[in-house]
């Protein structure tokens, strides 16, 4: 059982397609590693193991999409608990739906299935995934395996948790201003935020809105690939999903290459960024000159991004979450009233305003893409803080006036709407992991995950999870 659950998803994929394992066997393996571990970090609060099995089943006989790129033959994984999973209990993080139990799956759900996906659990996430650290009312908080007194990240951060201490081989995670990067970044692990549309999700109230993504998690950069491949393709629910490409993106993975030119900036010219983690980030790109990459350091201002994304995430808010506002307003954690009032307080003037910074930010990515293959930059500012501390009020002496601020290395990228991958990149002076940022051009996932794969090799940090929880004395 403990040298399943230390198999990549491609060597367990491959395992399964040829009859090494069975689907049940993996699931049997995944339970007893959740039996060991999840006490300690609270990363999967919600099982489904009869429904898990009875799926692997169908998967056995040779039901689903057989043929397809990202087929994953009885692979175990877990979703997101922002993520409907029919007749699975999903619960947003919110007092609200602590019961909640849906008929329908997510469009994305539906797509894992299809493709050879077995749905084993649920993974923890802050109420309505609003926050960098996963907690909620519903079932606590979740805590990292490299330091259990420190936060997880947010909001995937049940998934990110589960992947690290070999709990699950892959978790889908989603990002809005950084909350699929932030917790790979924390834990060790891979979590990619795909261009808009390339993973159709839904049904939802904003169906043309480029702010969310689903993505995928995994141990490395092939394994978040795999993934992607099973999670890609178009449905007529989602009015902007993206056709799945002629070549497979796991292929992409397995055959890294050199960009011949990358972009570094140490933060993207929005913020301050905390000095051990500015200098560990430098250190670690300058592995693709190491390569024979030409690394130069950029002055790169998207410092409008600050604005633009408070305005349109809280219109955001207040499209999908409005009448939540209305009728129980006493349920919700206070960020989320905050950023639902936000929302409706918005005039035309202020979304136009944010519309404009939101063009002149992609206008300058497009120009950097015009000179280089890739651009780098930290993931987070600062190492995993402790968990009883809800958000970074403050980083290298300077004072953050909201609870979104601290985010601004992944939100500003978020605008660009350019794919974007944490890798982990080295471990603090204190052995908490570091992950470093790689942005890839609209749409370019392809070379995005080759050129991640060429600087996960370099960094030899793949091998580092599945772990064991360090519960200090």
């Amino acid at each position: 059982m403990t040298d399943l659950v230390r198999l990549t998803a491609v060597a367990a994929v491959r395992a399964l397609r040829a009859g090494r394992v069975s689907p049940l066997e993996l699931i049997d393996a995944a339970l007893a590693r959740i039996a060991a571990v999840d006490p300690v970090v609270n990363a999967l609060p919600t099982l489904c193991p009869d429904r898990a099995r009875d799926h692997a089943r169908r998967v056995m006989a040779g039901t689903g999409e057989t043929g397809a790129a990202g087929w994953l033959a009885g692979l175990p994984l877990v979703v997101k608990d922002l993520t409907d999973v029919a007749g699975v209990r999903t619960t947003y993080g919110s007092p609200l739906f602590a019961e909640a139990v849906p008929k329908a799956s997510d469009i994305l759900v539906e797509r894992l299935e299809a493709r050879g996906g077995v749905v084993l659990a649920k993974s923890n996430t802050p109420e309505w995934g609003a926050g960098g650290n996963t907690f909620n009312d519903v079932f606590g908080r979740t805590l990292n395996p490299w330091d259990t007194r420190m936060t997880c990240g947010g909001s995937s951060g049940g998934s990110a948790v589960a992947l690290a201490t070999g709990m699950a081989w892959l978790a889908t995670g989603s990002d809005l201003g950084g909350s699929l990067r932030l917790p790979a970044s924390f834990c060790g692990v891979v979590g990619l935020r795909p261009s808009p549309g390339r993973v159709a999700h839904g049904p939802t109230r904003e169906p043309f809105g480029p702010l969310w993504t689903d993505g995928p998690m995994g141990r490395t950069v092939a394994d978040v690939a795999l993934m992607l491949d099973a999670m890609t393709g178009p449905d007529r629910r989602d009015p902007v999903a993206l056709e799945a490409p002629p070549a497979p993106f796991l292929a992409a993975a397995e055959r890294p290459s050199a960009p011949r030119r990358v972009a570094w900036s140490p933060d993207l010219g929005v913020g301050p960024v905390d000095p051990e983690i500015a200098a560990l980030s430098a250190a670690a790109v300058r592995r693709f000159a190491d390569a024979g990459c030409e690394v130069e350091e950029v002055s790169l201002d998207l410092s409008p991004a600050r604005e633009a994304f408070q305005t349109l995430r809280a219109a955001s808010f207040a499209t999908t979450m409005g009448p939540l506002l209305e009728h129980r307003r006493e349920s919700l954690k206070p960020e989320v009233v905050w950023n639902i009032e936000k929302g409706l307080a918005l005039t035309a003037a202020d979304i136009a305003r944010a519309e404009r910074q939101r063009a002149g930010i992609v206008a300058k990515m497009a120009r950097l893409f015009e000179t280089y293959d890739l651009l780098a930059c930290p993931v987070a500012p600062v190492a995993p803080f402790p968990v009883e501390q809800r958000w970074v009020e403050e980083i290298a002496g300077e004072r953050l006036a909201t609870y979104v601020d601290w985010l601004a290395l992944t939100f500003a990228v978020t605008l660009t709407g350019c794919p974007a991958l944490s890798v982990p990149a080295a471990l603090t002076g204190s052995g908490l992991p570091v992950g470093l940022q790689l942005i890839g051009r609209p749409r370019g996932e392809t070379a995005l995950l080759s050129h991640a794969a060429l600087f996960e090799g370099l960094t030899g940090l793949a091998t580092a999870v599945p772990r064991d929880p360090t519960i200090p004395a």
